[in-house]
């Protein structure tokens, strides 16, 4: 089924969090940063450093990936008042790019997602910082998540 696989929601949220960062990186505006990432001549190229890129993302996936990464960059200010919230102990800025992305997301997902459930949108956060960060930094994601959810009442 070479070539038929259908990319999976988790690669999704991983490219998306990919593009979070870079916007955040760049500063650019998140329109300009999802179409370079998506030239084809590029996205073949970062197929070459990560697995994720392996597969392009088809229609659904592509939509979902925008319109995570243009809500998240809309809500960044409602997003890192949540943060800023609950990183008890812990000053926003010394929050690596990724695990913020990841939290963002999480977050963004958790308020505007519906078909999302927040502890869907928490594990996969997970995760992803579990695949690029250090323990420590997944325990305070965990933490940080964990207490917006308890917030949140648990309701996706």
């Amino acid at each position: 089924m070479s070539g038929t696989q259908y990319m999976t929601r988790s690669d999704a949220r991983e490219i998306a969090v990919h593009l979070i960062y870079a916007v955040q990186c760049t500063e650019e505006d998140p329109r300009t940063v999802i179409a370079a990432r998506f030239d084809e001549t590029y996205y073949s190229l970062l197929s070459e450093e990560n697995e994720v890129y392996a597969e392009a993302p088809k229609q659904k996936q592509r939509a979902y990936i925008s319109s995570v990464v243009l809500g998240v960059c809309e809500h960044r200010e409602e997003l890192e008042g949540y943060l800023a919230k609950h990183s008890i102990g812990w000053n926003v800025s010394r929050i690596s790019r990724l695990a913020r992305a990841c939290m963002e997301l999480a977050m963004y997902e958790a308020l505007y997602v519906e078909d999302v459930p927040i502890n869907v949108a928490i594990n996969e956060a997970v995760k992803l910082v579990q695949k690029y960060e250090e323990p420590e930094t997944v325990a305070f994601v965990n933490g940080v998540l964990g207490a917006f959810s308890r917030e949140r009442g648990n309701k996706a």
